[in-house]
């Protein structure tokens, strides 16, 4: 997960105060962050140092991401007015930085880049709510109270995902993660309604423009979803901690791959314990080969580097043949 540098002590000798968009806004330093987990944990692969509001706050939205807090909008996203802050992003112009982030680890790296965006629901309800919420009531009201207003953001919101996309694999990254964290809020009728059409044109768009990438579609508390995201599109479905991969595969088709899924509580109660939930999760997997071993959800700011090495390590010698 892309989070996996926030415990490392290079990380935040380095990171110091203020907005993670301001770090992202300096190619050589979102670089490097990128490379220190990759170089501390031998991983296969790396994941982009961004946030999935990025593309938000580069045309202009008026969105930050607060220390401690996450997302923050000032003005929130309520009316058509509002929308026209959200105007469609071109990459190139509005967020070089981040490009440029990609020739420089494209140059670096040894494994694949993953690269990644926020995906609309998720976005939304930041944008709407303003801030981190528990309820996404404005969110709800919304997409129940004006489903035109709703659409036009997820449409845009749509355009902005699959052109950041597009460029970070024009640049150079291997394949791609479509971040949805929130969705698993909404019950399957109403993801099936209201957001799933428009992450089905996402990735579909995606595949047109790079049939030969592969994409990730996560999301978090989502096991009442995953036959709805599976019909998404992507070629591969992120599963959290909360369901078994035998028990997804049983579900959705025992050809499907899967990232994901051991619990990152796991990971802070030790290296015994950790050990032990990713045999779990081996043992879940079965040997089946479309699996890309994982967290369920991102690495906290607690954990211990030294356990999330022992993991790694542990599963490429039980894997590695």
């Amino acid at each position: 997960m892309r989070q996996a540098g926030r415990s490392l002590p290079e990380y935040r000798a380095l990171r110091g105060e203020g907005s993670i968009l301001d770090a992202i806004k300096r190619p050589d330093l979102a670089a490097e962050f990128t490379l220190q987990p990759v170089r501390r944990y031998g991983v296969d692969a790396a994941v982009l140092y961004s946030d999935i509001v990025v593309s938000s706050h580069a045309v202009g939205f008026g969105v930050d991401v607060a220390p401690g807090t996450g997302p923050v909008a000032q003005h929130p996203l309520r009316t058509t007015a509002d929308l026209a802050r959200l105007r469609p992003l071109d990459a190139e112009t509005d967020m070089g930085y981040v490009l440029e982030t990609i020739d420089i680890l494209v140059d670096e790296l040894e494994v694949p880049l993953l690269g990644f965006a926020g995906a609309p629901f998720t976005v939304a309800s930041y944008l709407i709510e303003g801030r981190p919420s528990r309820t996404y009531e404005n969110t709800f009201a919304m997409m129940r109270n004006e489903p035109v207003l709703w659409g036009n953001v997820m449409e845009r919101l749509t355009q902005h995902a699959v052109e950041l996309v597009d460029k970070q694999i024009r640049h150079g990254a291997k394949a791609f993660q479509i971040f949805d964290s929130w969705i698993g809020a909404l019950d399957v009728d109403t993801y099936r309604a209201n957001v799933l059409p428009h992450t089905r044109v996402l990735f579909a768009e995606l595949l047109r423009l790079h049939p030969d990438v592969a994409g990730i579609h996560f999301g978090v508390g989502c096991s009442h979803l995953l036959e709805a995201m599976h019909a998404a599109g992507a070629a591969v479905l992120g599963v959290d901690q909360t369901v078994r991969l035998d028990e997804v595969r049983r579900r959705v088709g025992s050809d499907v791959v899967l990232q994901g899924n051991l619990d990152p509580a796991a990971v802070l109660a030790g290296r015994d314990a950790a050990l032990a939930a990713a045999d779990e999760v081996l043992a879940a997997n079965a040997g089946h080969p479309g699996h890309i071993f994982n967290l369920g959800h991102g690495v906290t700011p607690q954990c211990d580097p030294d356990v999330l090495l022992a993991v790694v390590q542990h599963v490429h010698e039980r894997t590695r043949r």
